[in-house]
């Protein structure tokens, strides 16, 4: 049990990570919105976080170290920065919105703090787990 409840937090720790970063890139384009021809950058780590599920979901019992590695364990994949080249809604060819970076900003911080009281909860768990386990 309290294996599967310190998987949890890792995977809810890196989805923090994820938010923490995407929370800097939007402030990064909000700070450049006037910059002549800076192009607006996002964060990618859903898909990452989804993989890791999918792969921790086939995970093997190993008795040895030397055992059929990297099954079932975290990789180490980290968020990708991705550059929007693409559109360009001014002339002096910046393309932040800074409406939709407004946008995104709020939406990353209610994700952050949801992630945040699951961690809290997960280690609630596990508080609960040592206490109820001493007595």
């Amino acid at each position: 049990m309290l294996s599967s409840i310190y998987n949890n937090s890792k995977y809810l720790e890196k989805a923090l990570d994820g938010t923490w970063l995407r929370n800097k890139i939007i402030d990064q384009n909000l700070a450049n919105n006037d910059t002549p021809n800076y192009k607006r950058k996002t964060v990618l780590f859903e898909d990452c976080l989804k993989e890791e599920l999918s792969i921790s979901k086939k995970k093997l019992n190993t008795t040895d170290e030397r055992h059929i590695s990297g099954i079932g364990g975290f990789n180490n994949s980290e968020p990708k920065i991705v550059e929007n080249n693409e559109t360009s809604y001014r002339f002096d060819g910046n393309n932040v919105n800074q409406d939709v970076e407004m946008a995104e900003l709020y939406k990353n911080t209610i994700m952050f703090d949801s992630l945040t009281k699951q961690l809290i909860d997960e280690y609630e768990k596990i508080k609960n787990a040592i206490a109820e386990g001493s007595k």
